[in-house]
């Protein structure tokens, strides 16, 4: 087996045989998911990181990996030795990716690439940046598949078909709302090359990323004409025979790039190409895809309408959603109970603490597969954000600390996604003290009532405050948009303080969104701690208390008001607390959540765990005075 260094010489000698001065290297797969099949994880392959984020950039004499605050910690011991300098992204005075080109490469050089693996928005971001210096770029290279001798296959798993009762909207319902977009964009069709997307809209499902339920596919839409680019092995029949009845047509799955040349015949539409204005969405389309369609035809890059749709879930898919979180509450609540009777007299470690959660979910009716891998992380592992166990760094846990369980499900009802930081044993002051104020700002942002408009950096203040009180601080987002049966990670809902220039701004929250609220700290070397809920974005209803006459005519002209409505059901650990660090109203919102928690899961555990719960979810209270 090749090292990092024998494979990036390797590489630096293709660069010099294709006149390449300068290599990048995505996390993406040709539709930029978040998680990639094993096809397209070259840079895995090449750097012996395995963060799901991450950009490779190999120049002749140096290479660089740039990351998230979320693998900081893990990238530098997978990095070590590889001769690959790490990057953390985001931090004070670290270059982004064409900042580094900029200042490694001389006037008149090229850059390389998979056109297919980079987003337009990147290659665009740095045309912009090395234009000055007259730097070209090469997106028809896929060097490293030149180097990978025992390359996994494309995945073609197959695909089933959600009903009604799980989507709350047809096929041919969501199609018009599309073809609606675009034709009120002044558009003739657009390019979806979103995975999530084409999975949503069809209402299919499939399975060829581990734990996002997507299949490989293009969708091109017009008003005449509506193109699936797919390998059809993987649809039945039946499936087929339904696309047909909708008049959606099956093209072989690289058939898109052909199909985009031959713009604006392939549309079915009579204009001339200059006439023609076609859809993308920069951020989600490669690089290859825009340099295929004719200079002729306008093209227009803006966020893909179908985001918003999917991120608004209908009241179907909400129940559905709180059926979902029910089951997964009983599962994640029996894990919580088996491993506080069996720790300290079996021998447990994160791997088969992870495996045990897992056979607790199985155990539910209409569970699919995790909707990512199990984060199971024991005392100083906790500080690694998205740490996941191997058999190489596998620990037993211990009558102590704590062990950091991040989680969730693909159920036919939806998706969950849930963090508890679990006692073991024995506490320090200072765990106690971390665990206690990520819990307060986990609470209030749960609680948060907004007016329509807010967007998550207006709310990302209520979860950091406890801790920026003493100068704390997490580096990660505090939310995160859910799929319905989908990504654990979907957009546009986001909540987090910073603004970031490469990305476009996050969206109003709006009525049906599913949004992570999910505050952490993390002490190197130490522990980890995450609080994790989803919430239901819903419109308020009428304030507490009652309100003086005067003000009436204020509140109507104020608009429309909106509140979370919590979905997850799972105890938090009580014993970890510091009730005098919470005010009162702290405390009521945790034994509000703890009562519903107990009334909610209760009736589908044993008497013996119903006994458990009662316990954990009893009040709390102050036994002395506010200590801050």
């Amino acid at each position: 087996m090749m090292t990092t260094i024998e494979k990036l010489a390797e590489l630096r000698e293709k660069m010099k045989e294709t006149g390449v001065d300068a290599y990048v290297i995505t996390t993406d797969d040709f539709h930029a998911s978040e998680y990639v099949g094993a096809y397209f994880r070259e840079r895995e392959y090449m750097s012996g990181f395995t963060g799901s984020a991450g950009t490779l950039v190999v120049l002749p004499d140096t290479a660089a990996l740039f990351t998230d605050g979320r693998y900081f910690i893990q990238a530098e011991a997978q990095l070590a030795g590889s001769t690959i300098e790490l990057m953390k992204s985001g931090q004070p005075g670290v270059p982004t990716i064409e900042e580094y080109l900029y200042d490694h490469l001389e006037p008149e050089k090229v850059v390389g690439f998979d056109g297919r693996t980079v987003s337009l928005d990147f290659a665009d971001r740095m045309l912009g940046k090395l234009g000055d210096k007259k730097v070209t770029l090469n997106g028809e290279l896929d060097l490293v598949d030149e180097l990978w001798a025992d390359r996994p296959e494309l995945s073609h798993e197959p695909v089933f078909e959600l009903p009604f009762s799980y989507t709350g909207e047809t096929r041919a319902d969501k199609l018009a709302r599309v073809r609606a977009s675009i034709r009120s964009a002044g558009a003739d069709a657009r390019v979806i090359s979103a995975l999530d997307e084409i999975a949503w809209l069809l209402n299919l499902r499939g399975n060829d990323i581990d734990c996002n339920p997507v299949f490989l596919s293009y969708m091109l839409i017009a008003d005449e004409d509506c193109r699936l680019y797919i390998n059809d092995a993987i649809l039945n029949d039946e499936i087929t025979r339904g696309l047909a009845v909708d008049g959606i047509t099956l093209h072989p799955y690289n058939e898109i790039y052909t199909d985009l040349r031959r713009l604006p015949e392939v549309i079915q539409t009579h204009k001339k190409a200059e006439q023609v204005t076609i859809l993308l969405d920069g951020c989600q389309a490669n690089y290859r895809l825009r340099s295929c369609i004719p200079e002729t035809v306008s093209v227009v890059d803006e966020p893909s309408a179908i985001q918003l749709m999917k991120a608004q879930k209908n009241s179907v898919e909400c129940e559905n959603e709180r059926n979902a979180h029910i089951k997964d509450g009983v599962a994640v609540t029996k894990f919580i109970y088996w491993l506080k009777h069996h720790i300290g007299t079996e021998t447990i470690t994160e791997l088969s603490a992870a495996e045990k959660l897992e056979s607790f979910r199985k155990e539910q009716k209409g569970y699919i597969e995790p909707s990512f891998d199990t984060i199971s992380a024991y005392g100083p592992h906790g500080a690694i954000v998205h740490y996941e166990p191997t058999e190489e760094t596998n620990v037993e846990l211990k009558p102590e600390s704590f062990l950091l369980v991040d989680s969730g499900g693909h159920y036919m009802e939806g998706t969950t996604d849930i963090t508890r930081t679990i006692t073991l044993g024995t506490l320090t002051e200072e765990e106690k003290w971390a665990y206690t104020l990520v819990l307060i700002g986990h609470l209030n942002l749960a609680a948060a009532r907004f007016k329509h408009g807010t967007r998550g950096e207006n709310l990302d203040y209520l979860a950091r405050e406890p801790l920026w009180r003493y100068d704390l601080d997490f580096n990660h987002g505090t939310g995160h948009g859910v799929g319905y049966l989908l990504n654990v990670h979907e957009g546009p809902n986001r909540i987090h303080f910073r603004i970031m220039e490469e990305r476009r701004p996050t969206a109003v929250f709006e009525e049906g969104m599913i949004t992570s609220d999910e505050p952490g700290l993390y002490i190197e070397g130490r522990f980890g701690i995450r609080h994790e809920n989803l919430v239901l974005c819903k419109k308020a209803g009428k304030p507490a208390g009652k309100l003086p006459e005067v003000f009436l005519k204020e509140t109507e002209a104020n608009g429309t008001f909106l509140e979370f409505e919590t979905l997850t059901w799972v105890p938090f650990d009580t014993e970890a607390l510091i009730p005098e660090l919470m005010t009162d109203r702290e405390l009521q919102r945790l034994n509000e959540y703890h009562k519903n928690v107990y009334e909610k899961i209760a009736p589908h555990l044993t008497e013996e765990e119903r006994i458990w719960l009662e316990q954990a979810t009893s009040p709390v209270s102050k036994k002395y005075h506010n200590i801050i």
